[in-house]
């Protein structure tokens, strides 16, 4: 495949959908879209010059390359296989063979290999290159691409990704969504851990404000103190576009991938467990930002309250 010769699929227009089309239209890629939403699908294919799919089959008759940005790697198999799960009447039972999927959801890397030799058999390739960086990186074009696959594939897809962010290779099938679920695990003990030094400089006296500032200008500062703390957090607008029950099931992929390995992991335990009950008792739709306010309740249960 060469630059803009080929029609792309792109199936999963929400928060990060929307903004990673407009990035591949922008650059003159030809988009096929498709949403469960019809009513969002006509919207961003007339605001972006594109074509809205009529179903999966007819996505997959058009396409040589096709992106899932779905919630969970059930999601991407579903669309992809159908409920028959053998392609028929869905996206796989009607592309041409040599074509290629790239499922950039977080899904999990176990799950990822298993669709990887379904849709083998059917001569088709998948590459999975999820991404970090939110919705506002989306939008810059600037997203961090975690890409996995053989190097073939990923090489033919390439132009692909260029308008959306910085792939990096991380190994073969699997290994981006091992990597993504990973990264997430950092982050949220990063934003667990500045919420409760936050509550516990506040408890102490400290202006909320002076903490964060004071961290990022020192060793404890991370992406949360640095991106989310005050804009979302401080703030009180909760908003920066990440769901709970996201992170949540990301947290529960990293421990799967952990576990697999047969390490102990005291601190992936806790974390999993606190954003487990944050999404339980605050709402799986509610921001990440949000969870701030169950560390209350955390430290309570630390200090035997």
């Amino acid at each position: 495949m060469t630059d803009h010769d080929f029609t792309i699929g792109f199936i999963g227009l929400g928060n990060m959908g929307r903004p990673m089309t407009t990035r591949l239209a922008g650059a003159g890629h030809r988009l096929l879209l498709l949403d469960i939403d019809r009513a969002l699908t006509e919207s961003v294919a007339q605001s972006l010059g594109q074509q809205a799919a009529a179903s999966a089959a007819a996505l997959g008759a058009a396409c040589d390359v096709v992106i899932t940005m779905l919630p969970d790697g059930r999601t991407v198999r579903r669309v992809l296989l159908g409920e028959a799960d053998d392609g028929s009447g869905a996206v796989a039972g009607s592309l041409k063979k040599g074509a290629v999927v790239i499922d950039m959801s977080s899904s999990s890397p176990v799950g990822t290999r298993e669709l990887g030799e379904r849709l083998a058999k059917m001569d088709i390739r998948l590459v999975d290159a999820p991404v970090s960086g939110g919705v506002r990186r989306a939008v810059d074009g600037t997203l961090a691409i975690m890409v996995g696959g053989d190097p073939d594939a990923i090489d033919a897809v390439r132009p692909v990704f260029e308008p959306m962010g910085k792939p990096m290779v991380a190994g073969g099938l699997g290994a981006g969504h091992a990597i993504k679920a990973l990264n997430n695990y950092v982050s949220a003990a990063g934003l667990l851990a500045a919420c409760e030094a936050v509550r516990a400089g506040t408890r102490f006296g400290l202006d909320p404000a002076t903490i964060v500032d004071i961290i990022n200008a020192s060793t404890g500062v991370n992406n949360s103190t640095l991106v989310k703390m005050k804009p979302f957090v401080l703030s009180g607008s909760y908003a920066d576009g990440f769901g709970l029950a996201l992170m949540a099931k990301d947290l529960r992929t990293a421990l799967e991938v952990a576990d697999a390995t047969g390490m102990q992991t005291a601190l992936a335990d806790t974390v999993v467990r606190v954003w487990n009950e944050a999404e339980q008792k605050l709402g799986a739709a509610k921001d990440t930002s949000v969870h701030h306010t169950a560390i209350d309740r955390y430290l309570g249960l630390l200090d035997g309250d």
